[in-house]
């Protein structure tokens, strides 16, 4: 399993839709990496893309968004 920030780590500088952004994950991770976070398991990328999203760790760029990095709890 895969921490949740390491995704946010691979955002910064980045801008993606929630479909190219899905997509990078399962490139980088693989397509059956399962993901957690501090409040959550066992996510699947499509999962943990509307968990942060309902989290409010995105914020809009450009025709998508980024991690909004003063968003993301330091641990």
């Amino acid at each position: 399993m895969t921490h949740g920030h390491e995704v946010l780590d691979m955002m910064q500088g980045n801008s993606y839709n929630e479909a190219s952004l899905i997509e990078a994950i399962k490139q980088k991770f693989g397509a059956d990496e399962r993901f957690y976070t501090c409040s959550a398991e066992n996510l699947t990328a499509e999962e943990l893309v509307s968990f942060l999203k309902e989290k409010g760790k995105f914020i809009p760029l450009n025709d998508g968004f980024t991690v909004n990095t003063a968003n993301v709890c330091n641990h």
